[in-house]
């Protein structure tokens, strides 16, 4: 059974961890087998975030042509009156896909004394620091640190205190990265978590200028394609696979059916990669759906 610390002291909340517990299979490379299998090979985002890829996005977030965190903090500025008039007092602030735990402390900072915040992301080592650091500034709140995929089922940490509301806090226009079914099954796993009378905060992006979100995804710094190469790495390192990064480019479009930006690693010439005793073949042009 998965193993929950206790709470802190009251006043001096050090962050805790809830671990998994491996199984007698590897996700990891089912997952990828999986997906490198399909007609459209594709790979779930998830993976792009290890402790280099939690750093290159880190690193996206503050570009020029990366509009997203500062349009949604200009729009969290002008609401925070209303929200935190909704959200209410030692409300526990519930956080999926936390990474350096930068965007909460807007709402923690400005929230009428948050009880407890619980940041839930799937890189271990990132998401320990940035929780010890935020304990440390906020010495009322109680972190408690989840590691886990958070489109998995995960349980949530008691708390030592009374709580208000629950707030499940999904910000970034991450729910785009959804199909609509695992995006329905996702937000209602979300609402078991805040029940009926929390709530859940959410960044959803427009459909925009094309030429926007071509400059958002394919910066002129590379630091995206660079984000989208470390999962090549990733998977040498990792999975022993045998990919040639200088095989493969960077490439963003806009899907205007699906409305949508994609992100795909492209094969730039004929290859084959071997895997885990599998054999992958790539066509020149052919691309992998990341």
């Amino acid at each position: 059974m998965p193993h929950t610390s206790p709470a802190g002291k009251s006043g001096n909340h050090r962050p805790h961890t809830r671990q998994e517990v491996p199984s007698g299979h590897d996700p990891f490379m089912e997952e990828v087998l999986t997906g490198l299998s399909q007609p459209q090979k594709q790979l779930p985002c998830k993976h792009l975030y290890n402790d280099t890829g939690s750093r290159l996005f880190e690193q996206i977030c503050s570009l020029d042509e990366y509009y997203i965190p500062r349009t949604e903090a200009a729009i969290m500025e002008s609401c925070i009156g209303e929200l935190a008039g909704i959200i209410g007092p030692q409300a526990r602030i519930v956080e999926y896909g936390s990474g350096n735990c930068e965007k909460v402390r807007f709402l923690l900072d400005r929230l009428p004394r948050p009880a407890a915040y619980v940041p839930i992301d799937i890189s271990g080592p990132t998401l320990l620091a940035a929780a010890g650091s935020l304990a440390a500034q906020y010495p009322g709140l109680e972190v408690l640190p989840v590691t886990a995929d958070y489109t998995s089922q995960i349980t949530i940490p008691n708390t030592s205190g009374a709580i208000g509301n629950t707030i499940v806090y999904f910000p970034g226009s991450t729910i785009g990265n959804f199909q609509p079914q695992e995006a329905v099954r996702f937000l209602s796993s979300m609402a078991q978590v805040c029940g009926p009378k929390g709530g859940i905060l959410i960044g959803v992006d427009l459909e925009k200028d094309t030429r926007v979100l071509h400059r958002a995804y394919n910066d002129s710094h590379g630091v995206t394609a660079a984000f989208n190469l470390n999962l090549l790495d990733r998977l040498n390192r990792e999975a022993g696979a045998g990919f040639e990064p200088d095989g493969f480019a960077h490439r963003a479009i806009y899907n205007p059916f699906a409305g949508r930006i994609e992100m795909h690693l492209t094969s730039l010439r004929k290859q084959a990669v071997h895997l885990d005793g599998h054999t992958i073949d790539f066509a020149p042009g052919e691309t992998i759906w990341t």
